[in-house]
């Protein structure tokens, strides 16, 4: 119940005003925002880079109806990987795109063109690009653009979630050679109609896809902090005659830190999902709704415990 109250006030206009205005607020964010600027943003990836864990840049921003805005936003992924350049982490430091972000809502060639940019400044860097997943109502979108992304960045990857019903069906339409899938549970107010609602059959529907994408050829990319999951993907590892360089683990920064490192000490590839940008709202409030104990961490700072 809390989580769905906390989705519904992550699109409330109102609740974001409160909430962003409340200067206590800023601080708590920080544990899982990595600052507003590009410099910001590259201090944090430099320390991740030098404990080994790989990195999926986000610059924040998402449901732009505006042109300008959208054009704002592909430029900042353009300053953005051109600042990371020197760090030399080619493949080892991606970014992830939300398409609404590019001008989706708009136009699709508006988004594609927009995205195609970025994919060819990624490239350029030896580095690539995931498109992030956004409500049902972009999913088919979101597939087509990819489709025509990986046309000339065949590398190009994309975010699947797991609670929505036709999940199974596409992850088995993109368990192919050399096809890079973030499997997530999911992180927007889906209704029923479209949706597994019960933590239980959210992750059954987990478990389902995942099963598909580590049978099928292409990289997978675990994203969850869910210790049963990540024992459930290194069986599934092992049932299907995978490597540890075949896949990866994909988590949030900020949240387990200590099970990140663990993991890549072991010598899993671990990327940490860093986001940056001044419009942190949506993407925190997601956040919060995920875990009850990011709630208790944002009550207790608040109380300043």
């Amino acid at each position: 119940m809390l989580g769905q109250l906390l989705l519904a006030a992550s699109g409330s206009r109102l609740v974001r005003r409160c909430v962003s205005g409340f200067p206590p607020t800023r601080k708590v964010v920080g544990r899982f925002v990595a600052g507003e600027s590009a410099q910001e943003a590259r201090d944090v990836i430099e320390r991740l880079r030098d404990a080994k864990l790989a990195v999926t840049v986000d610059h924040l921003g998402e449901e732009t109806r505006d042109a300008r805005a959208a054009e704002a936003t592909a430029n900042a992924y353009l300053s953005l990987l051109e600042a990371l350049r020197p760090l030399e982490l080619a493949s080892r430091g991606e970014v992830s795109v939300k398409l609404s972000a590019l001008g989706q809502r708009l136009d699709d060639r508006m988004a594609l063109e927009h995205a195609r940019d970025i994919c060819a400044a990624a490239a350029a860097g030896g580095s690539t690009v995931t498109l992030d997943m956004e409500d049902h109502t972009t999913v088919d979108s979101t597939l087509a653009i990819l489709r025509k992304l990986r046309e000339d960045h065949p590398a190009t990857g994309v975010a699947i979630q797991a609670y929505l019903f036709r999940s199974e069906q596409d992850c088995r339409d993109l368990a192919a050679e050399g096809s890079r899938v973030r499997l997530v549970k999911g992180a927007y107010r889906e209704p029923a109609s479209v949706a597994h609602q019960g933590r239980s059959a959210v992750d059954r529907a987990y478990v389902r896809c995942l099963r598909t994408l580590m049978a099928g050829n292409g990289y997978p990319m675990v994203a969850t902090h869910d210790d049963r999951m990540i024992a459930i993907t290194e069986l599934l590892a092992d049932r299907f005659g995978r490597t540890i360089g075949d896949h990866e683990f994909q988590m949030l920064y900020g949240i387990r830190t200590d099970l990140q490192e663990a993991l890549a000490g072991a010598g899993h590839t671990v990327r940490v999902y860093v986001p940056y940008g001044d419009d942190w709202y949506g993407y925190f409030m997601r956040r919060l709704a995920e875990r009850p104990a990011n709630v208790a961490f944002f009550l207790r700072a608040l109380g300043g415990k």
